[in-house]
């Protein structure tokens, strides 16, 4: 979560001023963690058709940046998706459902990828089983490039307050190849009601609460030694780090300033919404959430051909025994009878966000 919005070096928070040093300000100014962003770089570098492929993949959007993915090359022209068992959220996510849908997002960018250089990807999916790996995937020679392919490098999922202007009915009209969307203002307000009232109640709820600060990882030096999970860095909040004003105990603490500055940032943020979309499905299986995950890649691409920016809000969609409320109105709202909602988002016009830190593809290969 590397926030750009407050550039000052003088900080104001808790009513207390954190004047920087000449020194603090030089060590300011290299808090960019470049080791955790080099797969980034290193992305289509490789002369084997799936490793190249992979190393657009593993860029792929997935909840809390967990990046649960683990790959086998099988054979000259063929590898496993594996998940890593120990890449979950289980306060959270309990039924593995968002973990699921970010194994979508990763096999379509990899197919997507793979086109690039020609090659089709046939996937399989749970060829062993449920219990057994995610995919296999077959490349072979014959695919065009996937005209969405050229926006890889600049999706983003923006975790950003949205300009105060409606998206354009034209823009909307197109998008609704990919989505569900929502600009009219009864459904837009009754979705930051109830996406509001959800970020709350995962908020306010120790043990969930808790599953997310035991994945921040505050600073650079924490950012590079383990480049997964909730980053945050950049100036602005190492600065606030330096303050006291951010860090894993305040964060824990749900009476601290810093948390209720957090909490302040994240209203002003899922307020400044025009417009949502919503990716449904007529169950709730695990091919249907993979499914659910590629069409969603598809649509974070398309945005940002657009030029818009999307931002998936998934806190309404948790199946855990407190935020039940909430999940039955997200669905009463949007799902006919017998649908699940699987993929809620804002959509707008926002910055440039940066980039999010990654494992480099050699640390989530088995086959070496």
């Amino acid at each position: 979560m590397s926030l750009t919005r407050r550039k000052a070096i003088a900080l104001i928070g808790g009513g207390t001023v954190f004047a920087a040093s000449a020194s603090t300000a030089a060590f300011l100014t290299t808090r960019t963690p470049q080791k955790a962003l080099a797969p980034w770089d290193a992305a289509g570098g490789y002369d084997d058709p799936r490793l190249n492929a992979l190393s657009f993949a593993l860029l792929a959007p997935n909840p809390h940046n967990l990046q649960p993915w683990q790959v086998e090359l099988v054979g000259a022209s063929a590898l496993l998706l594996h998940h890593d068992r120990a890449k979950r959220l289980p306060e959270t996510d309990p039924q593995d459902r968002q973990i699921t849908i970010g194994f979508g997002c990763f096999l379509e960018q990899m197919v997507v990828a793979a086109s690039v250089a020609g090659h089709s990807v046939d996937v399989t999916l749970y060829p062993e089983g449920k219990d057994g790996p995610i995919a296999h995937a077959a490349f072979s020679e014959g695919a065009r490039p996937d005209p969405l392919a050229g926006h890889i490098m600049q999706r983003r999922s923006c975790k950003e307050p949205f300009e105060d202007r409606p998206v354009a009915p034209a823009q909307a009209n197109e998008l609704e190849l990919f989505a569900d969307v929502y600009t009219d203002a009864p459904t837009v307000a009754a979705l930051k009601d109830i996406s509001w009232n959800a970020w709350e109640t995962e908020a306010y709820t120790p043990r969930t609460m808790q599953e997310s600060v035991d994945l921040m990882r505050f600073g650079k030096t924490e950012i590079n030694a383990n480049p997964d999970g909730i980053d945050l860095g950049g100036p602005f909040l190492e600065s606030l780090m330096l303050a006291g004003i951010v860090s894993r105990e305040v964060q824990s603490d749900v009476k601290s300033v810093g948390f209720q500055q957090g909490v302040d940032m994240y209203r002003e943020m899922l307020m400044a919404t025009p417009a949502y979309v919503v990716l449904k499905a007529d169950g709730n299986t695990r091919t249907d959430q993979i499914e659910a995950g590629r069409r969603w890649l598809r649509l974070n691409l398309k945005t940002t051909e657009m030029g818009l920016a999307l931002h998936p809000i998934s806190q309404c969609l948790q199946e855990f025994a407190e935020m039940g409320q909430y999940y039955a109105a997200i669905h009463d709202l949007l799902a006919g009878p017998g649908q699940t909602v699987q993929m809620l988002g804002r959509l707008g016009y926002g910055p440039q966000t940066p980039r999010t830190p990654r494992w480099p593809l050699e640390a989530k290969r088995l086959d070496v």
